[in-house]
């Protein structure tokens, strides 16, 4: 099995407002095999996710795996906060992005 993209494993990638000044992500699956191969790769890390948002790995707050909701859950520090002049996206829902590009290796 080659590499593929993380969008290409998991159902739902989305992101939201938690708060004013912190977005949360779920990766959420309809598949254990393919959950248990994403959290078996090691790629959802706390440094991968401040590499994808540019950001610092103190900025990533929270980045675990939820094997009863068999999802990932990740909360980062929001760059801007929500309504400030330069935020671009105040209900932080188009911030998932970055994630779907991440690399899952090949087996």
């Amino acid at each position: 099995m080659s590499a593929a993209t993380l969008s290409e494993f998991a159902k739902v990638i989305r992101s939201k407002n938690a708060g004013p000044f912190e977005l949360t992500f779920d990766i959420m699956f309809d598949d254990a095999a393919k959950y248990e191969r994403v959290k078996a790769s090691g790629v959802i890390t706390a440094a991968r996710i401040a590499e994808a948002y540019r950001i610092r790995v103190d900025d990533v707050l929270v980045c675990r795996p939820y094997d009863a909701a068999v999802a990932f859950k990740i909360t980062i520090r929001r760059p801007t906060g929500s309504g400030d002049i330069e935020d671009r996206d105040v209900y932080g829902c188009q911030q998932h992005v970055p994630l779907t590009r991440i690399e899952i290796p090949a087996k």
